[in-house]
């Protein structure tokens, strides 16, 4: 997709009126690396989604052949997560690099959606949830097909199992609690212990 195609379609999914700072919603290797110019960080909270091991990983942690899994925002509960705040003048710069790292394959839906901001403030902020009618939407996979996917993930940004580390890791870092991912991580690294 060339730059104009790519800005005439994140003006459609994402339209923000000139001159206007806006916020970006990030939950998995965005918190940690996000890549963009920003003016502010907080935590944050979305309602109505949750980090989940759904999209199955073609580029960046697995292969067609050998998928891995990355994170995507599912349906239900709620999601801490951190918010970064963008200035205007930065729009075009963030947004050309927000969609040519998540838009890939096109198993997100970006869109507006309010988060809760530690200070306490209510914000309109970008976010990419799953498509859960995409080819790459994992869905709800039980433990052991999470667990095989994420121990055989190795792909263009390395091993799914590290990705997995570092957003465990991360979150710890950021005191923010997800005993679900914690957990998930404790049974990967002991299923890893029994391959041959």
């Amino acid at each position: 997709m060339s730059t104009p195609e790519l800005r005439a379609f994140y003006d459609s999914k994402l339209p923000l009126e000139e001159g206007q700072d806006f916020w970006v919603f990030g939950y998995g290797s965005l918190m940690w690396n996000p890549g963009f110019p920003h003016i502010e960080v907080q935590p944050a909270v979305l309602d109505g989604f949750h980090r989940h091991f759904c999209i199955y990983s073609f580029f960046y942690r697995g292969t067609p052949e050998c998928p891995g899994l990355v994170l995507g925002l599912d349906e239900g509960g709620s999601c801490v997560g951190m918010a970064y705040k963008v200035p205007a003048a930065e729009r075009a710069v963030v947004m050309d690099y927000l969609f040519e790292r998540e838009m890939i394959s096109g198993v997100y839906h970006p869109g507006w959606y309010e988060i809760s901001l530690k200070s306490g403030e209510n914000v309109i902020a970008a976010t990419f949830v799953a498509d859960t009618k995409h080819d790459q939407y994992a869905g709800r996979l039980n433990n052991q097909e999470l667990i095989a996917h994420i121990l055989q993930g190795v792909g263009s940004s390395g091993k799914c199992i590290e990705y997995l580390e570092n957003t465990v890791s991360h979150l710890k870092a950021l005191s923010i609690d997800d005993p679900g991912l914690e957990d998930l991580l404790n049974n990967v690294v002991e299923a890893q212990k029994h391959i041959p």
